[in-house]
């Protein structure tokens, strides 16, 4: 029995995706799973890597997240069985502690194939547990998005009750964050270009919203917001081209988390302000199997769960891709397989 599977053409374009048929996945060894995927989700990652922003070879398989059901297991694998629901994990080689300097080699979708495709055979080690009561698409939109939030709330900030944090826009990252802080008892400001999204996000929780278009120095609105104070935490999302406005919006000392680069790969930055503001700016790309594990707690605790925009058969993955890139998603977008 051949495994449908999308493919990466020469040159990488949203045009060139194409269907391929793989082999029969065959029975797992020792310490590997066999899992029948049911879902992905999209990512900024994947949609560089389908379009050729970041350099993939011809043929790859694309799709950094996958969930889906277990259908056999290996010696050796006892904190699976068949039919339990798994999540895959971003990086295959950080389990915990800080990240192998191989980590980003062995990235699904990326340096290795994805789960853009009907079945795998992996190393168990590669997937988590999903939370309780989650389908297979409302976990897929967790291996990426779900755990760059947490890891830039929690474990590379110290989000707590009566903390301060600022989320920009309306995509994966972004409403998880939101979710997060708000189940932390932060208070949230939140900021995009449409005044309905930030409706919507003040129906979630948000506690101040700015529309960025009306307001371009929204780092001093902000900071007007907070009594002078600024936030203790920016999800920064933009890159370049709005760090400046993120590091104005920041408290003296706080953290701004590096996450995206919508906004620009590289620019001027004002190290003056970073100073005299003695802040944080850390760079951050999604986190470690361990993370995971945590979020996953985290999130059956507080009853969280993903705000799913809009779903796209495999068949058309390149339908989904130009829906991200319309901008007018709010949540994750999710492949159903």
């Amino acid at each position: 029995m051949s495994v449908a599977a999308i493919r990466i053409g020469a040159p990488a374009t949203l045009d060139s995706l194409h269907l391929d048929h793989l082999p029969d996945c065959g029975d797992p060894g020792p310490g590997e799973i066999r899992v029948r995927l049911r879902a992905s989700s999209l990512n900024f990652h994947d949609f560089a890597v389908v379009t050729g922003m970041l350099p993939a070879p011809a043929g790859r398989i694309p799709m950094s997240d996958g969930a889906g059901e277990v259908v056999a297991v290996g010696a050796g694998v006892s904190d699976c069985a068949p039919g339990d629901l798994v999540v895959s994990t971003f990086f295959t080689n950080w389990n915990d502690g800080t990240p192998p300097a191989t980590a980003f080699t062995t990235v699904p979708g990326d340096g290795i194939d994805g789960y853009a495709r009907e079945e795998i055979v992996a190393p168990a080690g590669w997937f988590t547990r999903v939370p309780k009561g989650y389908s297979a698409a409302e976990a897929a939109t967790l291996t990426c998005a779900g755990l760059t939030a947490w890891r830039a709330l929690f474990a590379d900030g110290s989000v707590k009750p009566g903390s301060t944090v600022l989320v920009q826009g309306t995509g994966g990252v972004s409403i998880f964050a939101l979710q997060f802080a708000k189940a932390a008892g932060a208070r949230v400001i939140a900021t995009s270009s449409s005044d309905a999204k930030l409706e919507r996000l003040r129906a979630m929780g948000a506690d101040e919203t700015i529309n960025y278009k009306d307001v371009p120095a929204w780092g001093v609105r902000t900071l007007e917001l907070t009594g002078g104070a600024g936030v203790d935490c920016v999800v920064e999302i933009g890159g370049a081209g709005t760090l400046d406005q993120s590091m104005m919006a920041t408290r003296v000392s706080g953290h701004v988390a590096l996450i995206g680069v919508l906004a620009g790969f590289a620019g001027p930055v004002q190290t003056a302000l970073l100073m005299a503001k003695n802040l944080r700016v850390q760079g951050l790309t999604v986190g470690s199997r361990a993370m995971q594990l945590d979020m996953i707690a985290g999130v059956e605790a507080n009853g969280i769960r993903p705000v799913i925009d809009s779903h796209f058969p495999l068949a058309d993955l390149a339908g989904a891709f130009r829906h991200q890139a319309s901008g007018s998603h709010f949540g994750k977008i999710v492949v159903d397989i």
